[in-house]
């Protein structure tokens, strides 16, 4: 994409959740982690790329000591609808055995890449495993996993700012949008 395109993308796209919102409810999402996990010491893995901004602006308002990875796992790549495979692009590098840990990703849509996700991390030692995720996408579907710990709710439709792309574009507006 282009920058034309990117930009002619935007202009004609729903806003859904403003500035205002968004950082309102990292501030919620985080209140709730730290009354959950201020003595877990726990592992906090980053799924990159998307949970980037999330996690970035989290990590400050958590009061408690925690360890800090990232894993990179994907369905998407620069598409924007899910492939059956997973790529596993890198596995978090710190152990996780007997550690209670926190996986942040960007959204939860179908819920395929964070049961697996989960999975692995389990496979991998932990003794627990929560999630946060910014955005929870109202499907109407069963999901293979539930979020522990959610920012906001999206409609089902193709969202992206904050750290969620569209063809590889926007996922640095401090904003959610949808596309038309």
């Amino acid at each position: 994409m282009n920058d034309d395109e990117a930009r002619a993308l935007l202009e004609h796209a729903d806003l859904i959740h403003s500035d205002e919102t968004v950082q309102a409810a990292v501030a919620a999402v985080a209140v709730r982690i730290c009354d959950r996990l201020r003595r877990s010491n726990p592992v906090v893995l980053c799924v990159m790329s998307g949970a980037v901004p999330f996690v970035g602006q989290l990590l400050p308002r958590l009061d408690f000591p925690l360890d800090f990875d990232y894993l990179h796992v994907s369905r998407y790549g620069a598409g924007t609808s899910g492939h059956e495979r997973l790529t596993w692009r890198s596995a978090p590098w710190i152990n996780l055995g007997n550690r209670t840990v926190l996986v942040v990703d960007d959204i939860l849509d179908e819920g395929v890449t964070l049961r697996a996700v989960c999975d692995r991390i389990c496979q991998m030692g932990a003794r627990e495993v929560l999630t946060a995720v910014f955005a929870d996408k109202d499907t109407g579907r069963d999901k293979p996993v539930r979020a522990d710990f959610v920012g906001l709710s999206v409609p089902d439709r193709f969202v992206f700012g904050f750290g969620m792309d569209i063809c590889g574009a926007w996922r640095n507006l401090p904003a959610i949008y949808a596309r038309r």
